[in-house]
């Protein structure tokens, strides 16, 4: 499934929290440094929030992963 199938939604609660959810489930929760640092680059544009919360879930391609039908 790609992002745009798929796509990351996100909540921020009044604590902190980064609540990341994907497909009506709650995938992560960040809190602490690692929100303080994300946070401020939320909601700039979709594409980007998308990339952005895949990588902090660890959800993403890191490229050098084979397709199936190039073996």
């Amino acid at each position: 499934m790609s992002l745009e199938d798929d796509p990351f939604d996100y909540q921020i609660t009044k604590s902190g929290i980064l609540f990341i959810r994907r497909g009506g489930r709650t995938v992560m929760e960040l809190g602490g440094k690692k929100v303080a640092a994300l946070i401020p680059k939320l909601g700039r544009d979709d594409d980007t929030d998308q990339q952005l919360l895949a990588r902090a879930t660890g959800h993403y391609r890191h490229g050098n992963e084979r397709q199936s039908g190039r073996h």
